[in-house]
């Protein structure tokens, strides 16, 4: 991401504006925006700041991280490395970056603070509820990247050695705990029992344990909480009638104070409520469609518009799922998952995924001001639309 803001910085252009007045010239310019707050989530303790600090930094803007107080010793540490880096500079500035560890009384007041012009703010959607009015009212621009309740369809031509691995590595990499994870899989009914059954053997057996063995593919919850969310999801989904594989609690003797779980594969008859709101664990929900316009239905009939992907070979499926008929996400993808974010694309969602941007070709334009400059280089005044104004000397 410093690499890639570094490109960036040799692209922070105006434009030069044609204009209607002979003898003037007129242009757009940016400048720094100002201080910009970074609030971030748990799951991707550094990352998120990365990719907001890396581009403000280059805009001309400083820096006040609050770090969820569930992880606050990575943004210490982060923070040492960037004293460190600054000092070796040589001419930074003081004060260009500070780190503010607390709770949400803290973020308060950080998203209340007039000095502050934009606050970049990860989190859950009610997060972004209780934050997006507080900044608004104060005019103060926001970046807002919510939560995901992500989908993908598996049509009927798929390669199913593909869409397995995809589907494993969305829906159980880092235990169902970021934004991106694969929550839906809406799969064709021709297809449905040969890739269930191969899911079933790959939620049956993959590692889960400390992440720091080489072996581990399923690390823990984030906390008791999680795990209470996760569960409650499950049993909701018992009530209804569904097949659900996994999910129980592992490692508790050796950790007791860990949440180690197997991710749960969850088989529904439809798409129920539970599966229409985002639970941070590791569950997929597996349902069947029959014809393509149902499962872009059932894919967009959620309340968020972060990720989602389709699994087809068909052009036409392809694209239409591309198309503003097909998926109303902010991240479309082909034959891929919908986690794992690259910096060069626009990274974020619609509707409760909050609209924010981070990343992509233009995302320094969230981190400055653009003032409109028209020069006149000659001794008369024209004014614009051809309006005379004469007054006597």
């Amino acid at each position: 991401i410093c690499d890639y803001a570094v490109g960036l910085s040799r692209q922070l252009y105006g434009l030069a504006i044609a204009t209607e007045r002979p003898g003037h010239r007129m242009m757009e310019t940016w400048h720094p925006l100002g201080v910009t707050g970074i609030v971030t989530s748990f799951n991707f303790p550094v990352a998120v700041w990365a990719w907001n600090a890396a581009l403000a930094l280059v805009c001309g803007d400083t820096l006040v991280w609050k770090p969820s107080e569930k992880t606050p010793l990575t943004a210490l540490a982060t923070q040492a490395l960037f004293a460190r880096a600054a000092a070796r500079f040589g001419d930074a500035p003081r004060g260009l970056s500070a780190v503010l560890v607390g709770g949400r009384d803290l973020g308060e007041v950080l998203v209340d603070d007039e000095r502050v012009a934009l606050v970049s703010a990860t989190g859950s959607t009610a997060m972004g509820r209780a934050v997006a009015p507080r900044l608004a009212q104060r005019f103060a621009r926001a970046i807002l990247e919510l939560g995901g309740n992500n989908a993908a369809i598996v049509c009927p031509s798929a390669s199913l050695d593909l869409a397995v691995r995809a589907i494993a590595f969305a829906a159980m990499g880092t235990a169902g705990q970021r934004c991106t994870t694969l929550r839906r899989l809406i799969v064709h009914e021709d297809v449905y029992d040969e890739l269930l059954g191969r899911l079933r053997a790959a939620y049956a057996s993959v590692p889960v344990g400390d992440p720091r063995e080489p072996r581990t593919l399923v690390g823990p919850l984030i906390d008791a909480n999680a795990y209470r969310l996760m569960r409650q999801a499950l049993d909701d989904s018992l009530q209804l009638g569904a097949v659900v594989a996994g999910g129980e609690r592992l490692l508790a003797d050796d950790y007791p104070d860990a949440y180690y779980a197997r991710p749960a594969l969850v088989e529904l008859a439809g798409q129920a409520p539970v599966a229409q709101r985002e639970t941070f664990a590791p569950i997929l929900y597996a349902m069947k469609y029959r014809d393509f316009d149902t499962a872009l239905r059932m894919h967009n009939n959620v309340a968020h518009g972060l990720s989602s992907s389709i699994f087809t070979n068909d052009l036409r499926e392809a694209e239409l799922f591309l198309s503003a008929r097909g998926s109303d996400c902010g991240i479309a993808n082909v034959n891929i998952g919908p986690s794992g974010a690259e910096i060069g694309g626009a990274f974020g969602g619609e509707k409760e995924s909050g609209g924010g941007r981070e990343a992509g070709s233009d995302s320094w334009k969230a981190y400055m001001r653009r003032a409109t400059n028209t020069i006149n280089y000659s001794s008369a005044l024209p004014l614009a639309q051809g309006v005379t104004f004469d007054v006597g000397e």
